[in-house]
């Protein structure tokens, strides 16, 4: 009777659903490869909870004119509100220039903590937020000069859908 009532007493949480695209703008490269191998968002109550998410390194060149790829997809998230994403970069990131040479790009930061981009959006219980992330290659891209080159993402929300 007891556990009857304490079970009676726990709030139902409600689950809306959220997918994460990638897509960027035009860049003067043959590639940009990023590896992507992680996402959090931070929630209002939850604090930051890892996504799962389809890992791999991803040509940013093959993402333009409206080309998206799927990051994560239909991941269950309490509903409230969002103030950030995470998105955590690895070690394997390269550049390919217009001379067929390629680099390895260094990431000055986040790498360990991630590419903080603040968001401020809601969880709907039985909706999906559809984000998509333009990470604009052209502009991260840094040539220090003596065939180096840094990586300093510039990643913005490009849309936001309810669906």
């Amino acid at each position: 009777m007891i556990a009857g009532t304490i079970d009676s007493c726990k709030k139902k949480i409600d689950y809306g659903e959220m997918t994460i695209k990638l897509t960027d703008a035009p860049a003067d490269y043959v590639q940009v490869n990023v590896d992507v191998i992680g996402l959090e968002v931070e929630h209002e109550t939850e604090g930051f909870i890892n996504i799962p998410i389809y890992t791999g390194v991803y040509n940013l060149l093959d993402l333009q004119n409206n080309v998206s790829v799927i990051l994560a997809e239909k991941v269950k998230i309490p509903e409230g509100k969002i103030n950030q994403i995470r998105l955590i970069l690895g070690t394997n990131n390269t550049l390919i220039t217009n001379l067929l040479d390629t680099f390895s790009l260094k990431i000055p930061s986040g790498s360990e903590s991630g590419l903080k981009i603040n968001i401020d959006e809601v969880i709907i219980p039985d909706k999906t937020i559809v984000i998509l992330l333009d990470f604009d290659a052209n502009t991260s891209v840094v040539d220090t000069g003596g065939g180096k080159f840094l990586l300093k993402p510039v990643i913005k929300v490009k849309s936001v859908n309810q669906i």
